[in-house]
């Protein structure tokens, strides 16, 4: 189950920080990261480009995707936001250009961004971070088979696995 949460609710819950800030005094760990990031992409035919607007206040686009999973629509929502981020290179902490692809993937972007500033959807945003924190979440991508934790792009064959044996 996707669930979006606030990363950096996340990084200031558990005193973690984003692997550019961690390894900045430590230029050859951030580089070898790129490098195996390159590797993963590549090894999974994944198109990808870096952000040119990266870092992105991710917080209108979480909100966005919880008002989208209420409204039935939650991965459609996540394959446009995502294609958006990492294929497209677009600047979505500007509401017009989230509205703009989530309506290109045929959504109701105007409406999914009214939801997005709904109460209960912050409140849900804000719930969603502390549970992620509580059961042991410090980054993402983070994955929960069961009460089984599993952090990083690296596990996904451990995720795998205790599917399978599930």
């Amino acid at each position: 189950i996707y669930t979006p949460i606030i990363i950096g609710g996340v990084f200031k819950a558990t005193g973690n920080r984003a692997p550019m800030i961690r390894y900045a005094e430590a230029p050859a760990k951030l580089a070898y990261e790129q490098i195996e990031f390159g590797r993963f992409v590549a090894a999974h035919s994944i198109p990808f480009r870096m952000n040119p607007h990266f870092p992105v206040n991710s917080l209108l686009v979480m909100r966005t995707l919880v008002g989208a999973q209420q409204a039935g629509c939650l991965m459609p929502a996540v394959d446009a936001l995502m294609s958006g981020m990492w294929e497209r290179g677009l600047d979505l902490a500007q509401p017009e250009i989230v509205a703009a692809a989530l309506n290109e993937a045929g959504l109701d972007g105007r409406a999914l961004l009214a939801l997005a500033d709904d109460r209960d959807v912050k409140a849900k945003l804000v719930a969603n971070t502390d549970e992620a924190v509580t059961r042991g979440a410090f980054g993402v991508p983070t994955f929960f088979v069961g009460d089984d934790m599993f952090f990083g792009k690296e596990r996904f064959g451990q995720v795998a696995a205790t599917i399978k044996k599930s």
